[in-house]
C-alpha cells in the first residue's frame, strides 16, 4: 500500500496550482475572476458536499471536499494578490478561533460551557454511473438555484424557451392557472400551481442572465429595509405595526420607497 501524501505537501501543491492558474500566463478564465464571481461557486460546492453526505457516498465526498477546499484556496489567493492576507492567515485565524472556543480542551476550563469544465463534469458523472441530461444536479441546492440549473442543463440539448418574452408568456399562463384554482382552494392544486410559477420565474431570471437566488436575496433585503423603516416611523408616533392600520403601514412603506430614491 502506497504511503499517503503528507498533508503539507498536498496543500503546497494545491496552492502552487492556484498561483499558476492566476498568473499572467495562466488560465484566461481564472485570471479574470474576483470574489463576487467566485462566491456562487463557493456556495454551490458547499451544497454538493452536503449532497454527498446525504447520499453516504464516500468517494464523492472526497471529490466534493476537494472542490470546496479549492474555493478557500481561490479566495485566499485573490486576497494575497491584493496584499490583504494569504492562506496561512486563513488557517491561523481558524486555528486560533477553535482554540479560543474550546478552553475545556486547550485551556484550563474543566468542562464545556453550554452557554472544466462541463465536459469534465459530465465524465465525472459518468464515472459515478450518473446518466441522463439532468444527472448530478444536487437535490440539496436551494430550490430556485436547482430550478435554474435544471433548465440550463436541458437548454444545452435544445429544450428551452426561445427568449425572455416567451418565458413571460408562460408566466402569464401559469398565473391564469393559479387564478382558476383559487375558488376551489385545494391546497395540493394551489401548491402545484405556485410551484409552477416559481419555476418559471427562476427561468425568467436565467434568460435575463440573472441569478434567481441573488434576485430573491435582494428582494428579501429590500423588504426587510422597508419594513424596518415602517416600524421605526411608527415608533416615533408611539405605535407598532400590530396596533396600526394597513393604511398607516402603507404610508410608511411609500415613505421608505421615497427615501430609497433620494
Amino acid at each position: 500500500m502506497a504511503e499517503p501524501t503528507p498533508p503539507d505537501a498536498a496543500l503546497l501543491r494545491l496552492l502552487a496550482i492556484m498561483a499558476r492558474l492566476r498568473a499572467p500566463d495562466g488560465c484566461p478564465w481564472d485570471q479574470v475572476q474576483d470574489f463576487a464571481s467566485i462566491a456562487p461557486y463557493t456556495i454551490e460546492e458547499a451544497h454538493e458536499v452536503a449532497d454527498a453526505i446525504a447520499r453516504d457516498d464516500r468517494a464523492a465526498l472526497v471529490d466534493e471536499l476537494g472542490d470546496l477546499l479549492l474555493q478557500t484556496v481561490y479566495h485566499a489567493r485573490m486576497a494575497e494578490e491584493r496584499g490583504w492576507f494569504n492562506f496561512a492567515d486563513v488557517a491561523t485565524a481558524i486555528s486560533d478561533k477553535m482554540v479560543r472556543r474550546h478552553p475545556h480542551v486547550f485551556g484550563e476550563a474543566e468542562a464545556a460551557d453550554p452557554a472544466l469544465w462541463e465536459a469534465q463534469k459530465a465524465a465525472e458523472r459518468g464515472a459515478r454511473a450518473e446518466t441522463g441530461t439532468l444527472a448530478g444536479i444536487p437535490l440539496a441546492l436551494p430550490a430556485l438555484v436547482r430550478a435554474e440549473k435544471l433548465t440550463k442543463r436541458a437548454a444545452r440539448v435544445g429544450f428551452d424557451w426561445p427568449d425572455a418574452e416567451a418565458v413571460l408568456d408562460k408566466l402569464d399562463e401559469e398565473v391564469a392557472e393559479l387564478r382558476a384554482e383559487l375558488p376551489g382552494a385545494d391546497p395540493l392544486r394551489l401548491a402545484d400551481e405556485v410551484g409552477d410559477i416559481l419555476f418559471v420565474v427562476a427561468n425568467l431570471a436565467r434568460k435575463l442572465k440573472l441569478d434567481p437566488e441573488a434576485c430573491l436575496r435582494g428582494a428579501n433585503q429590500k423588504f426587510t429595509n422597508r419594513f424596518n423603516y415602517v416600524e421605526q416611523a411608527l415608533a416615533i408616533t408611539g405605535k407598532t405595526p400590530a396596533d396600526s392600520t394597513l393604511d398607516e403601514m402603507e404610508a410608511g412603506w411609500a415613505a421608505a420607497k421615497r427615501a430609497e430614491a433620494r
